[in-house]
């Protein structure tokens, strides 16, 4: 497979979501959400066994980068289905192949991009970051691995659903749930109902968010690797998924 044409893929699928109003929602977002979240939150004393919130906050939102990271793929393939980009793609020098490896690898610098980003807006609020350079390629690892099932994900959604509507109510709801229902803002307390706990334990940005703090505070434990290891098995079955639907999926919404 010539490296250029991929490499040219890449560059397109940046190309259309880094305009403007993209980049306030991929990465302004995030950051608002730890700047007014961090401080805003900062008097609750004890909320993550501490009283430093914002510390336990910037790993959170580093790991929601995944979810964003994941949404751009998932937009691209259905933007393109909408409006016919997929099948003229395809009729010239690009392959299905090609196409799905330019998505994912597009998903993936977003994700690892923006969580880049964010690192460095936290430095500059917290003034420390990772501990050691193991720590930051650990943390990295977590972000690629998080990025790869939240890609294949939408790409999932992207691939089955034709609705401008649907698919964006969908994906939606999505990242509300995962965001909220997860460890990303706040610890799993036994206060809370079962039932939001068992969602908490069950959602695979809860493990990223879990590994990303370890790893930014130098603290990773054993349960961090089987829940890393229960999202790797997650992600595999998620692609797979993703990849049979995009493959079986027509080349434009008629």
């Amino acid at each position: 497979m010539p490296l250029p044409k991929l490499l040219r893929l890449i560059y397109r699928n940046i190309r259309v979501n880094t305009d403007p109003g993209s980049l306030i929602i991929l990465v302004g977002l995030p950051a608002l959400y730890l700047i007014f979240f961090g401080f805003g939150f900062q008097s609750l004393s004890g909320a993550a066994g501490s009283g430093n919130y914002l510390a336990f906050l910037t790993p959170g939102i580093l790991s929601f980068q995944v979810v964003m990271a994941g949404t751009v793929g998932g937009s691209i393939l259905w933007a393109d289905r909408r409006w016919g980009m997929f099948a003229q793609l395809l009729s010239g020098p690009f392959t299905r192949l090609e196409y799905l490896l330019g998505i994912m690898l597009t998903s993936l610098l977003f994700g690892l991009g923006g969580s880049a980003v964010m690192l460095g807006v936290a430095w500059l609020l917290l003034g420390t970051g990772p501990t050691s350079p193991l720590a930051l390629g650990l943390m990295f690892g977590v972000i690629v691995l998080g990025s790869i099932f939240f890609g294949s994900l939408m790409l999932l959604l992207g691939a089955l659903v034709k609705s401008n509507t649907a698919y964006n109510s969908i994906q939606i709801l999505l990242i509300f749930v995962v965001n909220f229902a997860s460890t990303v803002f706040y610890p799993l307390s036994a206060g809370l109902p079962v039932a939001l706990q068992v969602l908490f334990r069950i959602n695979p940005l809860t493990y990223v968010a879990d590994a990303v703090r370890g790893a930014y505070a130098g603290s990773l434990t054993a349960t961090d690797g089987y829940q890393l290891l229960l999202l790797a098995v997650e992600s595999v079955v998620i692609l797979y998924l993703a990849v049979r639907a995009y493959l079986r999926s027509e080349l434009s919404y008629e």
